[in-house]
This record gives C-alpha cells, structure tokens and sequence, in this order.
C-alpha cells in the first residue's frame, strides 16, 4: 500500500478515481483527495449499498429483500482492490482504482458481481486450476445528435462492411484512439476491427486470468464511452438495436491451465480433436447448465431480439468444432491457444456474472465428472434441435434460474434470488411500456 501511495504522489496527482461495478456491469463511483484515499485504501470505505438496490435507469427495485426503502439505504463496507491501479490517459492520467463489497459476513458481498467471480474463482483454485479468459466485444458507434428532437440514431459509417480497412480510416482518429488509449489504461487489445454492419466495430480483449479478464472488460466499456465523447460519438452496446442488423455479442474464451500457469489442461494431443477429458467435462458442464444460468449471459429484454436464427448468434444447445452457428465454439488447434469460446454471451452482459456463469458451469461439469456424450454439431447449428434451445425471452430464462435448483448450487441462494428478481423487476417495467410497435399496429387500424 504504502508503494502505491508512493506513485501517485510521485506524478503529482492530488486526487484519485475510485469504482464499483453494479448488477448491470455498469461502473458507479467517485473521485476522492489522495488524503482520503490513503484512508481508503488502509481501512476501506462506505459505499451506498443503492448501486446494488437499482437498475440502470436508477429506478429503486421494489421486490429486493437486501437492500431498499425498508433498509433506508445506508452504507456498506467496501474496499479498494490495489492490484487494479492504473492511470486515465484521457485524463490526465488520473489514478484510478476498482473496489468491491467483498468483506466477509456482509450482506452486500453475497449480492456483488465482482465477489462472486472471486468466489469461482476460488473454487477453481482450490481443484488446482488456473483459469484463464478473455471477452470481445461488437458495439455499434453512432454520430452525437442535437438532442430534443427524436432524431434517430445516425450509424458513424454507412454500409454492411466487414473487416474493413477503408471504414476504420475513414474514422482513424477514434479507431486509433481507441487501440492506444485502452493500451494506456490497462486493457490490451490483440485486435480491433468493423464487423458486419453501419458503424459497428470489434474489440477481442488479450487474454488474462479470469478477475483481470472481467476487470478489462467492464472497463473496456466504460472507457470507449468516454473515449468516444472526445470525437462526438455515441457507442452503443446493446445486445440488438435494429431488427434488420446483427446483434452485438460479448463472446467470451475460456481455458484451465495448472497452478504453475505453464500448461493448458484443455489441450490433449492424443485426442482426435485435441481436447482433453477436463476440457470435454468442462463443456459438458456448460451445455447442462446453461438453460439455468442464461440471464447472467443475457440479461435485458433486448438480450433475446439478438438470439435468433441467421443473426450470428445461438439458438440451441449445441457446440461444435470452430462453428458460429453453435452456442460454444471449440478452437483446439494449439498447444497454448486450445480454448473454449461461449458465444451466448451479449455485449450487454456483466462482465463478472458472464465469466462467473462460464466458469462455475465448467467446473461443475469437472466436479460431477460429466461425460461429453452429446455429438458436436455438423453443418448449420440452427437446425440441429436434438438437445433443445434456449429460452427465448427474459421472463422465461428468469423462471427457469429461479425455479431449477441448478444455479443456487453454482452461485448461492442469495445472489440467485437478488439477481432474479432484478430480472424480473426488468420484465415488468418493459411489460408496462407502450412502444413505436403497438401504435404502429394498433393505433388506427384496431
């Protein structure tokens, strides 16, 4: 501690940033004195336990037993994680540093996104793995409207032009931006480029152990906003923001190395598909888990208008050899690049609850010593129905976590019942809606 303090003195800053990740993955924090800060970081600090008691549009959840008007809101304990240090290039290289409510006992802790992956983690520690991951992201970038005046959004480039070269040169002032500020704040990319589709981009994050993986991603996100403010754009990570486009996902990779971190326990030369028996109970755990854990992959009403047939995201519980029409993708090539990659995951998902959900399925599947006996798909995932498919709404992904006794065993019953009912208090606000659809359906002709 004291040699972090040490630092930012030494760059002469007098104040620092301190955050907090909520149920959405969305970064709430404050900026405090280098004197308070050292306080801070020694003893921890009180954070309004409301980050965890409201949504995204901060409307106070009313159906959520750990925190709300009947507890009046008030602190709870949290504390600043050092191992997150790193500077704001687009702000003067502000020090910035990520907290959690992870204290032993607290309320909060058993409700907190970032504790709970510590906690998988853990676990995987404690059966002898290192896990290892990384999460990419599509997001599409809009041109900033004058507001006020129910502009629709202006796509940053026009077209459907993937991997494209001109695109990114085009707008090569954000795009490089983008790579070397990230660079700068900590969160390495190992590539950038436009996907399919009017002003979308993707970002595949380099790879780290699992909590640092999580923390770039949550930061990668935050910081393109603010990145993007600088030259008048607007990104958005929503999971599907046209019907007519592809969706943005957060596909996230995934591996299990020894404790020593020297070798990739997924990769088995002698296999046929170079996987091994871990990799293969991994992937098994994941496939029976994940109509029970999905809301932590897709979390928003909007999750759902991304997961249909043809639009580059999974319907159906299928895996498969380096297929992307399949919900888990294998890519066992190399010796150290032998991974798996879950593609239900939305650009619009919590970093933490996504990594959480990949990595408790996959160790469950290890712990239950499951057997892959369910064929990989050939040819065209979308039609291949012999297992089932995903839910295909937020209500009914809720109903099956919060009734199956599956995900209470992964994550505990206070975070599962917290968290469904942050879902279902979203079904309920969208249910309430009246959208462009009704009228445009309703409004003359009914």
């Amino acid at each position: 501690m004291q040699e972090i303090i040490q630092k930012i003195e030494a760059s002469g800053a007098t104040k620092v940033k301190i955050a907090i990740t909520d149920i959405d993955g969305i970064l709430r924090g404050k900026i405090v004195s280098l004197d308070k800060f050292k306080s801070v970081l020694e003893a921890g600090f009180g954070f309004c336990d409301v980050v965890l008691g409201w949504d995204a549009n901060d409307a106070a959840y009313d159906n959520v037993q750990f925190t709300g008007w009947h507890t009046g809101y008030p602190d709870a304990a949290a504390v600043v994680d050092p191992r997150t240090q790193r500077s704001v290039p687009w702000e003067n290289n502000l020090p910035f540093f990520l907290a959690d409510f992870d204290v032993d006992g607290s309320e909060a802790a058993k409700v907190c996104s970032r504790t709970l992956l510590k906690k998988m983690i853990a676990r995987a520690g404690s059966m002898g793995y290192h896990p290892v991951f990384a999460q990419e992201f599509e997001w599409y970038n809009f041109k900033k409207q004058p507001t006020g005046h129910g502009l629709p959004p202006v796509p940053l480039t026009e077209g459907m032009f993937g991997y494209s070269l001109l695109r990114s040169s085009q707008q090569s002032a954000y795009f490089n931006a983008l790579f070397d500020d990230m660079q700068g704040y900590g969160v390495p990319l190992e590539g950038l480029h436009t996907e399919t589709g009017p002003g979308v981009y993707e970002a595949a994050i380099t790879y780290s152990d699992a909590l640092e993986a999580a923390d770039r991603a949550v930061l990668f996100k935050s910081g393109t906003k603010e990145i993007a403010s600088r030259f008048d754009v607007i990104p958005s990570f929503m999971a599907k923001w046209d019907a007519s486009l592809p969706g943005c996902s957060g596909h996230v990779h995934q591996s299990l190395w020894d404790k020593s971190k020297q070798q990739n326990l997924f990769y088995a030369k002698e296999d046929a598909q170079n996987m091994s028996d871990l990799m293969k109970s991994y992937v098994a755990g994941q496939l029976v888990c994940l109509p029970y854990i999905l809301p932590m992959f897709a979390p928003t009403i909007n999750s759902y208008k991304r997961l249909v047939e043809g639009a580059w995201a999974p319907t159906t519980l299928t895996w498969a050899m380096d297929n992307r029409t399949t919900a888990l993708r294998i890519l066992s090539e190399g010796i150290t690049s032998c991974r798996l990659e879950s593609r239900v995951v939305g650009s619009d998902s919590n970093p933490y609850l996504a990594i959480a959900a990949c990595l408790a399925s996959g160790l469950y599947g290890i712990e239950k010593g499951l057997k892959l006996e369910q064929p990989a798909t050939t040819g065209n995932g979308y039609e291949d129905l012999r297992f089932g498919k995903l839910p295909s709404n937020l209500w009914e992904a809720t109903q099956a976590m919060k009734t199956g006794s599956l995900a209470y065993e992964l994550f505990g019953e206070a975070f599962v019942q917290h968290f469904c009912h942050t879902r279902e208090w979203e079904w309920r606000q969208h249910a309430k809606a009246v959208t462009d659809w009704e009228l445009k359906r309703y409004f003359e002709i009914i």
